[in-house]
């Protein structure tokens, strides 16, 4: 494996990280040429896909998999700022912290099968592999990685310009590699299970214990005992390959608010460790969480282990209002009575939203392209586009 000490941080709660500063996307002006004026179909879910991209996100798809199982889409926008080619709903997209859900599922399977239990202190399956600087393995326990509660602090470097980009676009880091430079650092928490910061390293740290129990790679084991079971045929892990297939949107990063947009499309996630990793499509996303909370992936018993939240930290509320963490999924409020659940992720100018009602019978699944980072204001904007789509489709009636 190669390293490199500038490597982009992936947002992971994605506008959470726009926000705070840690990623600069951009998009051309006026990239919503396919927009409202183009068509006649007007669904609220087209109207809420082409309110986002009249903020300047170049594109959306959204769909949203109802309890009869009927596919309702509507894309928004390019896939690509040069040929003006529209967004294909079927597009693929790296589903980066979304990849959360699918490796919490996997360790809630393994409490369900008696291999570990979530009390388990991570020095129990990875001896020695979390400590220094304040870092106790003996303390930290599975639920503590898997609930953001346990303090270990992320260091994931950014690229500094598209120079650097370009000579480090296909760098690999290994999540031992990860957890190592996390531990320089004193944890984000006095103690673990009391407060909450999120921790793309925690579930790196998940992605090895899952790698230590069961002798398979957490991706593998995502694929068998998830992506097969369900019939996810567009759901896997690229590894080291930087391409997607087709067809996709392009991605975009503006380095510099001087500098031209740059297509940084083409790269190897350095966040692919079960933090994040997957590329997966709409469609795929909707089948999966309709049937975690469906309950055909996690036993009962575990998926109300699953259920059980805590608030989240100060900071992220004004982009993700009144949510809650579970182990591996967030509830939010629904305007028209109730919760729903889901996980965000983010991936160099991808931003994903997912939300399921809690029978697991209506979900969305929308995924944008370029987000501009321009200032907070902006990001909170379309963070709230983003929100009120997923609100909208979950509260609309089935017609």
């Amino acid at each position: 494996m190669t390293t490199s000490p500038r490597r982009p941080r992936r947002t992971l709660l994605a506008v959470a990280a726009l926000a705070a500063g840690t990623l600069a996307t951009g998009c051309a002006s006026g990239a919503n040429a396919v927009g409202a004026s183009a068509r006649n179909d007007q669904t609220p879910l087209q109207r809420d896909a082409d309110a986002i991209t009249a903020l300047g996100v170049p594109g959306v798809q959204a769909r949203v998999l109802t309890a009869d199982g009927r596919n309702l889409t509507a894309t928004s926008g390019v896939a690509d700022l040069n040929t003006r080619q529209p967004v294909s709903p079927d597009g693929y997209f790296r589903i980066a912290s979304v990849t959360k859900a699918f490796t919490a599922t996997v360790i809630l399977q393994l409490v369900g099968e008696g291999k570990l239990h979530l009390s388990d202190p991570v020095d129990r399956w990875l001896p020695g592999v979390v400590s220094g600087n304040g870092n106790d393995g003996k303390a930290i326990k599975i639920r503590h990685l898997l609930q953001h509660t346990s303090g270990i602090h992320d260091d994931y470097p950014d690229y500094t310009s598209a120079k650097d980009f370009e000579e480090h676009r296909n760098d690999t880091h290994t999540a031992a590699e990860l957890v190592a430079k996390a531990m320089t650092h004193h944890p984000d928490l006095k103690r673990p299970g009391k407060g909450w910061m999120y921790s793309n390293t925690g579930y790196a740290l998940l992605g090895m214990i899952i790698e230590r129990v069961t002798g398979h790679p957490w991706h593998e084991e995502v694929r068998t005992r998830i992506v097969q079971p369900l019939g996810l045929q567009h759901t896997f892990w690229p590894g080291s390959s930087p391409k997607l297939p087709e067809p996709h949107a392009k991605s975009y990063q503006q380095f510099k608010p001087d500098e031209p947009l740059v297509d940084v499309t083409e790269q190897v996630s350095l966040a692919n460790n079960g933090e994040a990793g997957l590329v997966s499509t709409t469609a795929d996303l909707d089948r999966f969480f309709q049937a975690l909370l469906g309950g055909r992936l996690v036993p009962q018993a575990q998926m109300a282990q699953m259920k059980h939240t805590v608030r989240i930290a100060k900071q992220f509320e004004p982009l993700m209002p009144r949510a809650r963490d579970g182990l591996g999924i967030f509830s939010h409020p629904l305007p028209c009575g109730g919760t729903y659940w889901g996980h965000e992720g983010g991936d160099s100018g991808w931003i994903t939203a997912t939300g399921v009602t809690p029978d697991g019978r209506r979900s969305v699944t929308v995924s944008l392209t370029g987000v501009q980072a321009k200032s907070e204001e902006s990001v909170l904007k379309i963070s709230q586009a983003e929100n009120k789509l997923v609100e909208n489709a979950l509260c609309q009636p089935t017609a």
